[in-house]
């Protein structure tokens, strides 16, 4: 299983440096587990610097994916997880959600770069 944080996402759909890095996890909709939060931020994103028609298009892609809501058990690991690692908010529910779906996190935040369970490429200049 495959967890594409947001800006893994937004680099994808933006065409960046390293959208193909994304690439193979995002068209691997079978595999793919898409945390709400996601949907909120790369709906927002997109949203502003796409225009509204590129967001209805990045959504239909995301919910091809398996959604994965937050309840309460995914807010408590993420809280948890956010104390432990002095994680933002949504960095911390995307790393709960693929840790509790026991998926592979895909990304370019250095937050998450020495994780385990974490495929992580650093963001290259001009990246969004």
């Amino acid at each position: 299983m495959n967890v594409v944080d947001s800006s893994g996402w937004i680099e994808f759909l933006g065409g960046g440096p390293n959208a193909d890095f994304f690439a193979s996890a995002i068209s691997d909709a079978s595999r793919l587990v898409v945390p709400t939060i996601s949907i909120f931020e790369v709906c927002r994103w997109t949203r502003r610097e796409l225009g509204s028609r590129r967001a209805l298009e990045a959504m239909a892609l995301m919910q091809q994916g398996s959604i994965v809501e937050l309840d309460a058990t995914l807010a408590m690991s993420a809280a948890r997880l956010s104390l432990e690692l002095k994680l933002p908010m949504a960095d911390s529910i995307i790393l709960a959600t693929a840790r509790a779906q026991d998926a592979t996190l895909w990304t370019q935040d250095n937050d998450f770069e020495k994780l385990d369970g974490v495929k992580y490429i650093a963001k290259k200049k001009g990246a969004k």
